[in-house]
């Protein structure tokens, strides 16, 4: 399972509204990241991804 979501919420207070979910596969546990915008979201999800030893292919 992977999901990102934008928690308008967030926005409006100015806290990091961006998340990325990720669960099962190769993931011995979950995986989340958050950031201020989509790019800096996947930047650290892409990051804790291969940390967790998965293959990114980019």
């Amino acid at each position: 399972m992977i999901r990102v979501d934008v928690d308008a919420e967030r926005l409006r207070d100015g806290r990091s509204a961006w998340t990325f979910v990720a669960g099962g596969g190769p993931l011995p546990a979950g995986l989340r990241a958050d950031g201020a915008s989509v790019a800096e979201c996947m930047d650290r999800a892409l990051l804790r991804l291969r940390e967790a030893g998965s293959a990114v292919p980019f």
